[in-house]
C-alpha cells in the first residue's frame, strides 16, 4: 500500500479521504481476516532514521522505535529480535548483503501502514526492513527483488501465518531533498542527522501541506503524477511478472515517475518474497492518481495460490 504524510494533515477533500478510507477497509478485512502471527515490511526512510553519514540499501531491524513524525506512533515497536537475527542470517547466506541495526528509528512509511491497518503500530509483532529509496546514488531495482526473494524463501520455513507488507507510493516527486539538491540548512540534517526541532517539524508539516494544494491547483513545478505509468507497474505485479522490472533503469523510474517513485522498490520486494514460494493472485485493486497527495496511490492483496 501507499502512504503519506498528507492523509494526517489538513487539506485532502473529504471525498478522496472517504475513498482511500473505503479501499483500506478492505485491506483491514483481508488482514483480519488472515490475522497474521507475524508482519514483515519493506518500508522506505525520510531521512528520520537513515542518513548520508551512513546510507545502507538495505537494512534489517531488531529493533525498532517510530519517531512520531505526521501522528504517527512514537516510541518502540514490536519487534521479534530472534527472527529478524535470523532473516538477515538467511539474507545473507542466499547472496544479498544487508545490514543490522539495533536500534532503528523509522517514521510514518514504515508506521503508517501499521496504524491503518490494525489500528495500533505494535499490535502484532513485526520485522522491519529499510529498504533506502530516496538517497542517491541507488542500487539497481533487480537487487530489491532478490531481496525480497531471499526473505520470503525464509518465511515459508518459519510455519506461521507473515503478513508482508511494501509500503509506498507510485509516481510521485514531492520536494525531498538530496545530497546535490539540500540547501545548507538541511544538509545537517541529512547528512548528520541532526533531529528537527518541534518548531522546524511543524514548519515542514506546513510546507508539505502547503505545496500539496498548490500541486493539487496546478500551481506548482512538481512533476505531474504518471496514473499509466502507475498502471503498467501494477500489471506486471498483478500478472507475476516481477523479473520484467530488472530492466527498469533507475533513470527510467525518475524519468516516468519522479524522483520519489523509488518507493515502487518496497513494493517488489513484497511481491518477490511472496512470489519466492509460487505463484499469487491478487486483490483489492485500488488505485487513485491523487494530486492532493502528490501522490499516485495504490492499495493491493494479494495470496498465494499454493
Amino acid at each position: 500500500m501507499s502512504h503519506s504524510p498528507l492523509l494526517n494533515l489538513p487539506g485532502p477533500s473529504a471525498e478522496l479521504l472517504d475513498e482511500i478510507t473505503t479501499a483500506l477497509d478492505g485491506a483491514r478485512k483481508f488482514v483480519a481476516d488472515f490475522d497474521p502471527e507475524l508482519v514483515v515490511t519493506f518500508s522506505p526512510d525520510h531521512y528520520n532514521g537513515f542518513f548520508y553519514r551512513l546510507m545502507p540499501p538495505f537494512c534489517i531491524g531488531t529493533a525498532a522505535s517510530g519517531v512520531g513524525d505526521y501522528g504517527t506512533h512514537a516510541g518502540p515497536l514490536n519487534v521479534d529480535a530472534d527472527i529478524a537475527d535470523q532473516c538477515a542470517r538467511a539474507v545473507w547466506e542466499s547472496g544479498v548483503d544487508i545490514a543490522i541495526s539495533s536500534s532503528m528509528d523509522v517514521d510514518h512509511g514504515t508506521v503508517q501502514p501499521l496504524q491503518e491497518l490494525f489500528g495500533d503500530a505494535t499490535a502484532r509483532p513485526i520485522v522491519p526492513i529499510f529498504i533506502n529509496s530516496v538517497a542517491t546514488p541507488l542500487g539497481p531495482l533487480a537487487r530489491s527483488r532478490a531481496l525480497g526473494a531471499a526473505v520470503g524463501s525464509y518465511l515459508a520455513t518459519l510455519n506461521k501465518r507473515v503478513l508482508v507488507l511494501g509500503s509506498g507510493g507510485l509516481s510521485h516527486d514531492p520536494p525531498v531533498p538530496t545530497l546535490a539538491t539540500a540547501p545548507p540548512a538541511a544538509l545537517d540534517r541529512i547528512v548528520h542527522g541532526v533531529p528537527m526541532t518541534p518548531e522546524q517539524r511543524m514548519a515542514r508539516q506546513a510546507a508539505v501541506s502547503q505545496a500539496a494544494h498548490d500541486f493539487a491547483h496546478g500551481d506548482s513545478s512538481l512533476r505531474p503524477l504518471n496514473p499509466d505509468w502507475d498502471h503498467s507497474l501494477l500489471e506486471i505485479l498483478d500478472e507475476g511478472r516481477l523479473a520484467e522490472l530488472d530492466g527498469w533503469s533507475n533513470e527510467f523510474i525518475a524519468g516516468e515517475g519522479g524522483n520519489s517513485a523509488h518507493e515502487i522498490r518496497t513494493w517488489v520486494a513484497a511481491f518477490a518474497a511472496l512470489a519466492a514460494n509460487g505463484p499469487y493472485r491478487t486483490a483489492d485493486h485500488f488505485y487513485r492518481a491523487a494530486p492532493e497527495l502528490i501522490a499516485g496511490f495504490a492499495i493491493r492483496t494479494a495470496v498465494s495460490n499454493a
